[in-house]
Parts: structure tokens; sequence; C-alpha cells
């Protein structure tokens, strides 16, 4: 394609921009990543911010006073998700470029908790998570290149708490979020295959978590958690794979921006029945609408471009809810079976969706173990489908599309996510139980 080519797509365009933050393929709205507890993963995320696992205090510090002792809990997810594209109208597909069968990626997503009871009412805690994230690739010849390239986002959560049981019926908890973020985001550059921008980079964002629990009964627990948007901090390096004149100047070298991550508020509910069966809920508002659009400035503090056309993030998403039901049942001493149901509104609508993320509404199927070995020491398993409703994509001129850059895509997406998942669980300060002995007598 000639320079003048170049520029006619890149100026013609409103914004160019790019997802960031995160570690593996994105399960929940938007770019979170929910699989942060085997446990939980096991009833759909039903009741989790109310306890049940050391890891609800992922959701809700405050959990923290139900965990007896000097405990940790070791998770990890495989996440196995597919996205295959089929393009319907755009210059490309004029062109001949076909849609892409694939662009998920599978991923595997670590999280480990651990929590010290320093007195009878004072907990102290740790938590490593990769709270969001994406891994995708796409094809370099294929109709929706300049909305769709590899991209590997990452982040590490460290998030130290403290909680504290005022009495029998209301704990507290509190908790400070470090967050380290990497991504490697390509982009084609209109319809010539091998032309692409690049941002690479990381950075540093800062948070909090904050919680209560109610036992008003019993046999009841209410749990409510706070986790708040952190606002993610990005240095980066801008590079062309073509002569930046080839597209009319651009903005080489360092550039940064600041994303500005959800607050998340989960409410959850468990109701032990007898002491054989406990049922669950949970609702979730996550505060994406504060994401807004990002823009990517140079250290002189000017706006980045490419040709004239600024560097930006429009991302424009909405709030996002998740909702979800689950039960547990005491199958023996040393066996716990769960399973639970969900449903998710996405916080990406038809308006801005690129292939990239093809998100939309979503309903989730869970099931769960949990198998005690011995005292102090126990696994969970857990295994998820996730029905993705087909997302539509359509980002043209007339379409108000906001990543829009001068090259109409139109198309759909199929989509659908499988989960496996595990976890070891072990108490620090409680020995195994000894083996039964015979009683010998004469």
């Amino acid at each position: 394609m000639s320079g003048r080519g170049w520029k006619a797509y890149l100026r013609s365009g409103t914004a160019l921009g790019f997802l960031v933050i995160a570690t593996g393929q994105a399960s929940a709205g938007g770019f979170g990543i929910r699989e942060q507890s085997t446990y939980g993963q096991g009833t759909s995320f039903a009741g989790i911010a109310a306890g049940g696992a050391l890891s609800s205090m992922f959701w809700n510090p405050a959990t923290m006073t139900q965990v007896p002792g000097i405990q940790s809990e070791s998770d990890v997810a495989g996440v196995f998700g597919f996205a295959s594209h089929t393009p319907i109208s755009g210059q490309l597909v004029t062109a001949g470029f076909p849609g892409a069968t694939n662009s998920a990626e599978a991923a595997f997503v670590p999280a480990g908790y651990y929590s010290y009871q320093f007195s009878p009412n004072l907990w102290l805690g740790l938590s490593i998570n990769a709270p969001f994230g994406l891994s995708v690739t796409f094809p370099d010849r294929w109709a929706g290149r300049p909305y769709g390239g590899d991209t590997t986002l990452k982040t590490y959560n460290a998030t130290p708490s403290i909680a504290y049981r005022i009495n029998d019926w209301i704990s507290v908890g509190a908790g400070v979020q470090i967050q380290y973020a990497s991504e490697v985001f390509t982009s084609g550059l209109g319809g010539t295959p091998g032309a692409d921008l690049v941002i690479k980079g990381n950075g540093w964002g800062y948070g909090f978590t904050a919680g209560a629990t109610l036992t008003p009964t019993p046999t009841t627990t209410i749990g409510i958690g706070w986790r708040s948007g952190v606002d993610q901090k990005v240095d980066s390096t801008l590079s062309l794979s073509v002569p930046a004149a080839a597209v009319g100047g651009a903005t080489l070298g360092g550039i940064n921006t600041t994303v500005k991550g959800p607050d998340v508020v989960s409410l959850g509910i468990r109701q032990r029945l007898d002491p054989l069966w406990t049922v669950m809920a949970t609702a979730e508002w996550s505060n994406w609408s504060r994401i807004g659009t990002s823009v990517w400035t140079t250290p002189s503090g000017s706006i980045a471009t490419i040709g004239t056309t600024p560097v930006v993030f429009p991302f424009q998403y909405k709030d996002g809810w998740f909702f979800s039901g689950g039960a547990e049942y005491k199958w023996t001493d040393r066996l716990t079976v769960r399973s639970g149901i969900g449903y998710e509104i996405s916080p990406i609508d038809d308006r801005v969706r690129t292939p990239r993320i093809p998100d939309n509404d979503r309903f989730w199927a869970s099931v769960g173990a949990t198998w005690q070995v011995f005292r102090g020491l126990h696994f969970d398993l857990a295994y998820s489908h996730i029905w993705v409703k087909d997302p539509s994509i359509n980002i043209t001129a007339t379409s108000g599309n906001p990543w829009f850059t001068g090259v109409n895509y139109v198309g759909s997406t199929n989509a659908h996510v499988d989960i496996l998942s595990g976890a070891l669980v072990f108490r620090w300060d409680e020995p195994a139980a000894a083996p039964a002995t015979r009683l010998i007598t004469k």
C-alpha cells in the first residue's frame, strides 16, 4: 500500500487503541478474570463474599475470621476459550481477506492465599492474584486486522489484608492492592500483511479492599466486599513495522497513559439448611463505566499520534452485573459436592465491541467437590462451562463505534469458555490426626 493509502486509513479514523492490564484469557465481563477460587467456581461463585473458603478473602477480607490458625490455599485454573470470527462486510472482506478460526488462547491463572490468626479476634493475610487478563492471537492476514491482533496482557496483584472479629455476629476487614501490569499489543495498519503497530510496556497501580460479614443466625452468613478500582499507570514504547514516513509520521518511542479499572462490589449469602445441605447466592456490580477513554501521551505531555490521529483507548464500557445461585451437599465426612449457575451482564455492548474482546452476556454452569485427605489438608476441584451470547461486531463510519480507524469491519463471533481448576488447602499449625490404633487387652 502506498504512503498516501496509509494516511487515508489512519487519518480518517477517530482513534487508535487497545486493551491493557492482565494475565490469561478473560472469562468474566470485559477483561476481568473471575477464577480466583476453585471452591467458589464450583457454585459459579454463589455466596463467595460470605465465605466458605480462605480464597473468599479476594472478594471480602472479613471472611478471614472464619479460618482458624495458620492456613494457606494455592489455586490454579486452566481457562480454555474459543472465539471464531466470521466477517460479513468491509473493505478487507471485499479484498478477499478471510475470518479467524479461533482467537482465544489457553491460559493458566494462579492464585495464592495466606492467613494468620494473630489473636483470638485479629487476623493478618496476604493474597496473590491475576485479576485482569487477556491472551488472544489472530492471523496476520484476516478481514479485521485493524481491530484484532496478537495481544498478551498480564496483571499481578498482591493484597496484604487485616480482619477483626468484633463479636460473634460481625467481622470487618480491609486491605491494600499493589498491582503490576505488563502488555504487548499488536494491531494491523490497514490491509497490508506485516504492517503493524506495536505497543509494549508495563506499570504499577494501587487500590484498596474492604468488607464485612454478618451472622444474624447460627446458620446464616451475609457478606459484602469491595475492591476499589485501580488506576493503572502504564509506561510503554510505540513502534511500527513500517517506516514512520509511510503513515505521515508518528510519535515513536516512549508513551504513557492511565487506565482506570473498575470498582467491584460483591454481596453474598450462605444459608445452611441442615447438617448436609447449604445454599448460596451472589449479586455483584462492576463499575466498568469509570474506565472511559484513556489517552496516550509522550514524555513532554503532548498527545501521541500516528499521522494526525491521536492514540487513545476509547473503551467506553458500561457497568457490568453478575448473579449466581448454588448449593453444596456433604456426601460423606470426607467428600462435599457442589454446583451452581450464573448469569453475567457484560459491560461491553454492540456500540463498542471489537474482535479483540468479543464479549457479551453469558451463562455459567459449574460443578465442584472437596476431598478431605486428613485433618488440616484438603483438595478442591471445579469445572465450569460458559455460554457466551453470539456477539455482533459493527465498526464503520456510521456505526458510531469509537474504535473505527477508517477500515469498515462488520462480522459475528461464536464464543464459549471451559474452565478447570484445582486447589490445595493446608493448615500449618494443626497436626494430622493420628491413625486409629486397636486396643489390645489380655
